[in-house]
């Protein structure tokens, strides 16, 4: 909702935006490179272990939010060209305003729905496309649709990864339905969660990472293991096994 936000600050050089009462960004001004959220450095993983480690990217953030991880990699992968897919232009301003952007960030904020962003985009023209978009606690219905990921399918590199932030708490039927739109177009996929989550014991994040060639599973368990807060990344089979039986869902 337009204006139903705040920035507060968290620490020296620290905040956290809220959206709609709910915490939607944490920005360290001066360290971008810490990311508090555990599903935001479950993303940071997937991009660092994507291509030459510091070599540039390619990025469309669908949402924007506080730019938490547009500022990630721009920290950690200079010259990186980023467009932000954000309609919530009041957010954006304010944001700008009270957490500005390092100069020459590469960082470009479009006003824009998702699905508007996506259709203007070049075929072949991004090599991650990373969805972490909610509204009013959901993701927009129309950004998990076999239509949406035919747009995303289009405008990722062959090589490219699709990232996908997803709420969910078993027997997961959202995840499940997400899934199976996304095998119609992305014949690789893997899928990272908190053990409590797939414990069934709350509601959690499950991150989802598509891709038309490969995913980088091998170095993501590594890094799993690796994490101060520690989670499980599914390969092919175990989704199946846990997330597989979903109708795909359309326009």
């Amino acid at each position: 909702m337009a204006g139903d936000f705040e920035i507060v600050r968290d620490g020296p050089s620290a905040y956290l935006v809220r959206v709609g009462g709910r915490d939607q960004s944490h920005v360290h001004l001066d360290d971008p490179t810490r990311l508090e959220f555990d599903y935001v450095r479950r993303m940071a993983d997937v991009v660092d272990g994507h291509g030459s480690p510091g070599e540039p990217l390619r990025c469309v953030h669908v949402g924007g939010g506080g730019l938490s991880l547009p500022r990630y990699v721009a920290a950690t992968r200079p010259r990186s060209g980023q467009i932000v897919l954000e309609p919530a232009a009041d957010l954006t301003e304010a944001v700008r305003e009270r957490l500005p952007l390092p100069a020459r960030s590469g960082i470009k904020v479009r006003p824009v729905d998702g699905r508007s962003g996506l259709a203007a985009l070049r075929a072949d023209s991004a090599d991650v496309v990373l969805l972490d978009a909610f509204d009013e606690g959901v993701v927009p219905a129309d950004l998990v649709t076999v239509e949406c990921f035919r747009e995303v399918a289009r405008v990722l590199a062959a090589d490219g990864l699709f990232l996908l932030n997803l709420t969910d708490r078993a027997p997961f039927a959202h995840v499940r339905r997400v899934v199976a739109g996304l095998r119609t177009l992305f014949p690789r996929l893997l899928l990272s969660a908190e053990p409590a989550t797939l414990r069934a014991r709350r509601t959690g994040n499950l991150l989802v990472v598509a891709s038309p060639r490969s995913v980088p599973l091998a170095a993501l368990r590594e890094r799993a293991v690796r994490s101060a807060l520690p989670y499980r990344v599914l390969d092919e089979a175990a989704i199946s096994s846990s997330f597989g039986g979903g109708s795909a869902l359309h326009d």
